[in-house]
């Protein structure tokens, strides 16, 4: 709630869910807070840090996408105004051409120089506090699928040499995977392209690094899983799903073009 500043964590599995343990000796149902069954960090810990093609800061970006309504963003203006990502990795031949009007905070040089960076980045980010570890998290627009290219992508070392060759063919999403793992950090993907090619799952197990996901999933898709799964119960198999993105916001923008759609297109159609 805003005005006591107090966390409502409503919706949130881990911090307002319980699961039953079983029955008591009286044989009723005996439940427990999911948080309490592993060891799980409270909200209030989390630091957040990142990089973005754009330069506004969050407050800015925040107003331009024009997703919340005007009282919330001018309840949220001055903490998120804070929040200035740094310079991230951008490649024209991965995300739709009609976000090149956006781009203005950039890394520039070879991947391997790009690859260092996001590196130094983390380094700097984990030593800025008391923070005992870091996740990579890849909230970024959909890119295209790469183009899996034998001794390009299908091991940990044909990657690496590849990335130091400046192969043009290795995505910004596999080259933060491969400086998150690197750099001992979990690299968990929110977008539906191919980011773990061979050579990054080949990657994270020689360095014992966690990496998982191929789409968040945590709109339309999710609730277009929910009810397709009821429908198909139901004995209605659907054959069509249309999607409106009314919220006009960049996400959409950008899957407006053929290719990057294509990866969203891959990811939905294993909904039905």
């Amino acid at each position: 709630a805003y005005d006591t500043e107090e966390n409502q964590r409503f919706g949130s599995i881990t911090q307002s869910s319980t699961v039953r343990l079983g029955n008591d000796a009286y044989g009723e149902c005996v439940h427990v807070p999911f948080n309490s069954l592993l060891p799980m960090v409270d909200p209030n810990d989390i630091i957040v840090d990142g990089w973005d093609i754009s330069g506004l800061n969050l407050a800015e970006a925040m107003e331009r996408a024009r997703v919340l309504e005007p009282a919330l963003q001018q309840q949220l203006k001055s903490y998120m105004a804070k929040y200035k990502p740094r310079p991230s990795i951008y490649d024209e031949k991965f995300i739709a051409a009609n976000q090149a009007d956006r781009v203005n905070n950039v890394l520039k040089g070879t991947k391997a120089d790009q690859v260092k960076h996001i590196m130094d980045d983390i380094k700097d980010f984990k030593n800025s506090g008391d923070i005992d570890q870091v996740i990579v998290l890849w909230t970024a627009n959909t890119e295209r699928f790469s183009d899996v290219i034998e001794g390009v992508h299908d091991s940990a070392n044909n990657l690496s040499a590849a990335i130091a060759a400046n192969h043009p063919e290795i995505s910004p999403s596999t080259l933060f995977a491969y400086a998150a793992i690197q750099m001992k950090c979990t690299y968990i993907n929110g977008s539906p392209q191919n980011t773990f090619v061979p050579g990054i799952v080949e990657l994270a197990q020689r360095e014992n690094v966690f990496i998982a996901g191929d789409d968040f999933k945590s709109g339309q898709t999710k609730l277009k899983s929910v009810l397709v799964d009821f429908l198909i119960s139901a004995g209605i198999k659907p054959v069509s799903i249309v999607s409106y993105n009314h919220l006009g916001n960049n996400d959409g923008k950008n899957l407006s073009a053929p290719e990057q759609f294509r990866s969203k297109e891959i990811s939905k159609s294993n909904v039905v």
